[in-house]
């Protein structure tokens, strides 16, 4: 049989192709997909040792399967990380890492406008186990700087943020975390590796939900941690064989087929998504448009360093109006009024869809965690497709231009 080994040196795009376990003894084309919950043994001796993880093998699906394993192993390769683990949310990858990497009396740092979600576990459930989190402007390095304490093991953020599209320095948060002894974990679910390579960037743990551009279709739920094998391997494996946070084969096995065409996804959906940001800020009832491709945005140009010239497939607009409960009213009119958008706070499909965060991705948080993110009743989110462009805009416009 061919030999399947790859060269070294090759481009992410090849390895989205081709990364991957090895073929079975059937020299399947298209990666297997292994739907068995647990793997039969030859003998006693094997399944002791396979057990003990002294002798590579399979035993059950919690503990390892050779889909998961393909996906984990495509994934990492295209970040450019060590390692990956397969987790069946993004959710619960950052659970995973919370709960591995931290112990009660730790302390942590994290952007006050990431999504909404993680802020309340990081904020609120992680403090039932006696870490604290302090929460700081997304943008604002000093602000980063100045919250770190000494028993600060941990400073995460989101970049772009979830939904206003905010930046950090990469770099620039992986040299002050390292400098005080703390990890920097960053969520790329915004971006994907097609944009930026955060763990090339400095950090050393990037969190994904699968669930978005990865698989990019809508069609499961899915998760994963990068970085080092001394943290992926050595500390987060050991507790995911216990703690039941493993992704299913099959989920496994359709964003593997998904970041096949990641590159191109993004590529064109960002693409689109600049041009419809630019077209937004023309119109007479958008105060203003939230998009790193932008030259208005306050962070275009580390925008277009840090994810390759792009600014990525996801933007947020504000609607004309005064008052909160105008604003609110005003935002679910135009929400309301699309006919081909979908109306769901998913995002990073091949279908756009929008949603109002206030009262959906972010409805759980308080009014003040609210504002202190800067998410007001009239932000709409958008996560740009691959419609046509001039169906997408005539959408928007039934809502904007029937406004007061």
């Amino acid at each position: 049989m061919h030999d399947q080994s790859l060269p070294e040196g090759l481009h992410p795009d090849t390895l989205a192709v081709r990364q991957a376990t090895a073929r079975s003894a059937w020299g399947e084309h298209s990666e297997a997909l292994y739907l068995t919950s647990s793997f039969v043994q030859s003998d006693c001796a094997s399944a002791a040792e396979r057990f003990a993880n002294a002798e590579l093998g399979y035993t059950y699906t919690r503990t390892g399967n050779p889909t998961v394993a393909s996906f984990e192993q495509r994934l990492a390769a295209m970040e450019g990380a060590q390692c990956a683990i397969a987790t069946s949310t993004g959710m619960s990858a950052i659970l995973l890492l919370a709960l591995t990497v931290l112990k009660s009396g730790d302390h942590i740092v994290a952007s006050q406008s990431m999504f909404g979600s993680t802020i309340k576990l990081l904020g609120s459930e992680m403090a039932r186990f006696g870490i604290e989190t302090t929460f700081v402007s997304q943008t604002d390095v000093a602000a980063w700087q100045a919250a770190i304490r000494p028993n600060t093991r941990l400073l995460f953020a989101e970049t772009p943020t979830n939904p206003l599209t905010d930046l950090c320095d990469i770099a620039a948060l992986a040299d002050l975390a390292h400098a005080h002894g703390a990890l920097l974990a960053v969520d790329n679910s915004f971006s994907s590796p097609v944009l930026q390579r955060p763990a090339q960037l400095g950090a050393d743990l990037v969190v994904y939900s699968g669930t978005k551009l990865l698989d990019g279709q809508g069609r499961v739920m899915a998760g994963a941690v990068c970085g080092s094998r001394a943290l992926v391997e050595k500390v987060m494996a050991p507790f995911m064989r216990c703690a039941g946070l493993n992704l299913s084969p099959f989920n496994a096995w359709v964003v593997l087929k998904g970041l096949e065409t990641l590159a191109l996804r993004v590529k064109a959906q960002s693409a689109a998504a600049l041009e419809l940001a630019a077209w937004l800020e023309q119109h007479p009832k958008v105060s203003r448009v939230y998009y790193p491709g932008l030259a208005s945005h306050p962070q275009h140009e580390l925008a277009m360093r840090q994810q390759g010239g792009l600014g990525g497939t996801v933007l947020a607009f504000d609607v004309a109006g005064q008052g909160a409960e105008q604003l609110r009213a005003h935002a679910f009119h135009v929400v309301d009024s699309t006919r081909l958008c979908s109306i769901t706070a998913n995002l990073g499909d091949v279908k756009t869809t929008i949603t109002h965060p206030a009262s959906t991705s972010h409805g759980r948080l308080s009014e003040e965690q609210r504002q202190a993110a800067g998410l007001g009743q009239g932000l709409i989110r958008i996560s740009v497709g691959l419609e046509h462009l001039n169906d997408l805009k005539a959408d928007l416009l039934r809502g904007l231009d029937t406004l007061p």
